[in-house]
C-alpha cells in the first residue's frame, strides 16, 4: 500500500472483533516455525545474524489495526516472551520507522524485531542505511521455506524483493476489481462489461439512459492506482537499484487518460473523490460502477455509502480489445518485517509466518490475505462474503494474480504529485491528458530528490 495512505483500506480504523478469537492453531503455527535456524548466513551470501538467544524477548511494532492479531498471538503463546508496541504504521507516508531505524544505527540499540509496515518502507529497509550499517530488514527467505514463499498470490512479494532475497512477508492486498451494482444493473437492462472499450461505451449509453449515475471516481489519492495502474502504465516502474523509468507519454498511459476524460466528459467519471466530504451523502446511491480494490465492498459500499446487502458484487478485471490477459492496481496491503539485528530470529519468524499465512489470525483478518491458502479461509468466512449480491471468490482470486508489478514501490509516494498536481487540475476543468505532461514532471522531481536515475522514455 504506497499512496498517501499506504495501508488497505486506508480508511479503517480498528479490524473486526473477530480478528481476536484466535484458535490454538498458533501453537502449531509456532512449531512448524522451527526451521528459523541460524543457517542463514551461509544461505544469503550477505545477512550475518547476531549472536542468537532463543529465550530472549522480541518486540513486534504494529499499527493499530494489526494490535489485536499480535496481542491474540501473545496470549495463544504464553512462553513467547513479547514486548507489544503500537505505532503508526507508516500509514499517510509517515517516515517514523526510517527515523527511527537510522536512530537505531547510530546508536547500536533499540530496533523492534519483528515490524508492521508499508511496502514502501522495504525499499529502504532491504539497503544498508550506512556503509557500516546492516540492513534492517532480514532475508525471510532464509527464514521460512521455499514452499510458503510460493504460497503468495503471484507477484504480491514483489515489493519485498531486492537484489535476489525477499525481505518481507506481505500481510494483505487490494486488487482492483469491477464493482457493481447489481441490483441496478438488472434493473437498467445492462450488462457487466468485460473490456475497458465496453465500459466506456456502457458511460456513454447511461449518460444518455440515466444521466447521474457514475461509473467511478478518480478525485481520490488513489485513484491513479485503480485506473492507470491496471492499464500497465510506467508511472513509477524501477527498472535497477535507484534507476526509476515514469513515461506519461506511454500508450498505456494515454489510453486510459483518454478513456477517462471522455467519461468525466459525459459525467459517468467523477472528478470528486469517493471519499470525499458528502459524496456519500450526495452521490452514495448513484454509483452504478467502480473499478477499485476489494476492500471497497466493505468500506466504501458498506460502511460509506450504506448500500443494503445483498445490492453489490464484483465482476473480474476488465482487459483491452487484443490483450488476452487482464492486468490490475493494488491499492492497499502491508507487509511484516523480520529485524536482521534480532537476537531470536526463531521466535520473531513465528509470529511473522503466523501473521500473515495462519488462518487462525487471516481468516478473520479485516482485509484480503496476500496468503493464497489463507485467503480461501477468509473468502470462507460468511463475515467476509455475506454482505455480496453473489459470490465474490472468483474475481477476488483471478484479481489477486493478475496484479501489474511494473508500478513499483518506490522511495516516495505515488500519491503526493496525483494530489498537488492533476486532482487540482481537474478541479480547474483541465483534461487528465493535458496533465500527463505536468503530472510526470512532478514524478520526475520526486525521484531525483530521494537520489534516483530517471528516464522519460
Amino acid at each position: 500500500m504506497k499512496s498517501s495512505s499506504p495501508l488497505a483500506p486506508r480508511r479503517r480504523k480498528t479490524a473486526r472483533a473477530a480478528m481476536v478469537v484466535i484458535a490454538m492453531s498458533a501453537l502449531v503455527a509456532l512449531a512448524g516455525c522451527a526451521s528459523a535456524t541460524q543457517s542463514t548466513s551461509a544461505a544469503s551470501g550477505t545477512f550475518k545474524p547476531v549472536t542468537q538467544d532463543n529465550s530472549s524477548t522480541i518486540t513486534v511494532w504494529a499499527d493499530s489495526t494489526r494490535l489485536p492479531a499480535v496481542q491474540a498471538y501473545q496470549k495463544a503463546n504464553p512462553s513467547v516472551k513479547m514486548n507489544i508496541v503500537t505505532y503508526d504504521g507508516s500509514a499517510d507516508g509517515s517516515t517514523y520507522l526510517q527515523t527511527k531505524v537510522r536512530l537505531f544505527d547510530q546508536t547500536g540499540k533499540g530496533w523492534p524485531d519483528v515490524v508492521f509496515a508499508s511496502p514502501t518502507d522495504v525499499t529502504w529497509a532491504s539497503q544498508p542505511t550506512s556503509p557500516s550499517a546492516q540492513a534492517f530488514a532480514a532475508p525471510v527467505d532464509t527464514l521460512v521455506s521455499k514452499s510458503t514463499i510460493d504460497n503468495f498470490a503471484t507477484g504480491s512479494l514483489s515489493a519485498c524483493q531486492y537484489n535476489g532475497h525477499t525481505y518481507c512477508l506481505r500481510n494483505d492486498i487490494a486488487q482492483v476489481v469491477l464493482w457493481y451494482n447489481k441490483t441496478l444493473m438488472d434493473q437498467f437492462g445492462y450488462t457487466v462489461p468485460t473490456t475497458w472499450e465496453q465500459y466506456e461505451a456502457l458511460g456513454a449509453k447511461v449518460a444518455q439512459e440515466h444521466p447521474g449515475y457514475l461509473l467511478g471516481a478518480v478525485g481520490d489519492t488513489n485513484s491513479q492506482e485503480s485506473y492507470f495502474w491496471s492499464s500497465q502504465c510506467p508511472a513509477f516502474s524501477l527498472t535497477g537499484t535507484n534507476k526509476l523509468r515514469t513515461a506519461l507519454s506511454d500508450p498505456n498511459c494515454t489510453r486510459m487518460a483518454t478513456l477517462l476524460d471522455t467519461m468525466i466528459a459525459n459525467k459517468t467519471i467523477s472528478t470528486q473523490g469517493f471519499f470525499s466530504a458528502d459524496f456519500a451523502k450526495t452521490s452514495g446511491d448513484k454509483v452504478l460502477m467502480a473499478n477499485g480494490p476489494s476492500w471497497y465492498g466493505q468500506y466504501l459500499f458498506n460502511s460509506a455509502f450504506k448500500t443494503p446487502a445483498g445490492q453489490i458484487a464484483a465482476a473480474n478485471p476488465l482487459t483491452w480489445d487484443g490483450e488476452s490477459k487482464a492486468a490490475t492496481g493494488n491499492v492497499g496491503g502491508g507487509v511484516w518485517m523480520v529485524s536482521s539485528h534480532s537476537k531470536n530470529l526463531k521466535a520473531a519468524t513465528a509470529v511473522t509466518e503466523w501473521l500473515t499465512t495462519s488462518d487462525a489470525n487471516q481468516g478473520s483478518a479485516p482485509t484480503y490475505p496476500a496468503y493464497a491458502p489463507a485467503a480461501k479461509t477468509w473468502l470462507a468466512n460468511p463475515a467476509n462474503t455475506s454482505y455480496f449480491a453473489d459470490d465474490v471468490s472468483g474475481p477476488f482470486q483471478t484479481a489477486a494474480n493478475e496484479i501489474w508489478t511494473g508500478w513499483s514501490n518506490t522511495k516516495f509516494s505515488d500519491a503526493t504529485a496525483w494530489s498537488s498536481v492533476v486532482l487540482p487540475g481537474l478541479t480547474a476543468g483541465k483534461t487528465l491528458t493535458s496533465l500527463l505532461p505536468e503530472w510526470q514532471a512532478a514524478i520526475v522531481d520526486e525521484g531525483k530528490a530521494v537520489g534516483y536515475t530517471v528516464t522519460t522514455k
